[in-house]
């Protein structure tokens, strides 16, 4: 299975598991107001910190930089 997602994807099955995730942060937080914690338990993460680790090794940046970029343009 992994070789099968390396080849369609790029990207270990994991690996995909954890974008989409980010993703769906993204998406929720495009459309709430909710603080950066609740939407983090919302979308699958188990804290915070969780959230900004994994949005630091996806993007290089935290959440609240994507945010800015994403809003500011």
């Amino acid at each position: 299975m992994r070789r099968r997602f390396d080849t369609s994807f790029g990207y270990g099955p994991k690996t995909i598991d954890r974008i989409l995730r980010y993703q769906h942060f993204l998406r929720l937080s495009s459309h709430s107001n909710s603080s950066t914690a609740m939407l983090a338990a919302e979308a699958g993460y188990s804290d915070q910190a969780h959230l900004v680790r994994e949005s630091r090794r996806l993007t290089g940046s935290t959440p609240r930089q994507i945010h800015h970029l994403l809003h500011n343009e």
